[in-house]
């Protein structure tokens, strides 16, 4: 705000001014990332617990602590971002419901009590029966958890690349990919089937992703000049270009190729790799898209 008195009738005149620069930075993209891992192991347990019960139930416990660190991670950046993150409970004792952050928190708080419901079932009580109907309300909350940050960048005024359903459809590609390629790495003792069908999670949603983005790039232009000026930032020479193309190619690019030629050769080891690459490449990825849109200035 810029506040200036005219002297002939005392009156304020007061502007709105744009926040220059870039306001969400490394710490949101920790916080999709780490969201993106938190609920899509939860994803990739529902599916193991349906199709390989017998074999998937030694990954009840270590999937649910793995959820619980991630969606943890994603809550510390999400309280350090706030601009007075020592009033964060406001959400909860005055809500405005008209939110999608006030909405995300509780649905996120919701699931973290279900997480530790789990945890206590599988650890302490031994009850596999209650681990697997609190199983079921855990992928029912994180599919809204995951999504509801792509409504919340869909909000933000005059971002044109951040839309719905593609953002929305983004967020999902990105819990499956990282949910399927951190199951790949805990292992645990899955049969070849199991992997098998993790790897193709994995593929599939690199592959999806990568045409979603490649889409935007090519024909994001025309739906919008903003867009045209913001993908200048990842085209030719553009400051973003070589870091969106590595992470595109280590997120995408690398994992579905390294998971056809795991499955073709039954390869655990590239599928390792490729798993690795594209939890480290999405982070990247994320992290592009989300600060080239804040270079183009508002006014």
């Amino acid at each position: 705000m810029v506040h200036e008195a005219v002297a002939a009738t005392n009156a304020v005149v007061t502007l709105d001014v744009g926040l220059p620069g870039i306001v969400w930075g490394w710490i949101i993209t920790m916080n999709m990332w780490a969201k993106s891992i938190g609920t899509g192991v939860i994803f990739m347990l529902f599916y193991l617990m349906k199709r390989y019960p017998e074999a998937a139930g030694s990954l009840r416990f270590p999937v649910t602590v793995v959820s619980i660190v991630f969606i943890h991670i994603f809550l510390l950046f999400t309280v350090i971002d706030l601009h007075q993150m020592f009033r964060f409970w406001h959400i909860f004792f005055t809500p405005h419901w008209t939110s999608a952050i006030t909405v995300g928190a509780w649905i996120v708080t919701v699931l973290v009590l279900v997480l530790f419901g789990m945890a206590f079932a599988t650890f302490i009580k031994k009850d596999n029966a209650l681990f697997d109907k609190l199983l079921v309300w855990a992928v029912i909350l994180a599919i809204p958890v995951t999504l509801y940050t792509a409504a919340i960048m869909a909000e933000a005024t005059a971002r044109e690349l951040w839309q719905m359903p593609t953002e929305a459809a983004q967020m999902i590609l990105a819990a499956t990919l990282t949910g399927s390629a951190t199951v790949l790495l805990m292992g645990g003792n899955l049969p070849y089937e199991a992997k098998r069908d993790l790897a193709v999670i994995l593929g599939l949603s690199a592959l999806a992703a990568f045409i979603l983005y490649m889409s935007e790039l090519v024909f994001g232009p025309i739906k919008a000049e903003e867009v045209a000026a913001t993908l200048e930032a990842v085209k030719g020479h553009g400051e973003y270009t070589t870091m969106f193309w590595v992470g595109q190619v280590l997120a995408f690019i690398a994992p579905f190729v390294l998971v056809i030629l795991s499955v073709t050769n039954r390869s655990a080891g590239l599928l390792k790799v490729a798993a690795l690459s594209a939890i480290v490449g999405l982070w990247i990825v994320k992290h592009v898209w989300l600060v080239i849109p804040q270079l183009l200035p508002m006014s």
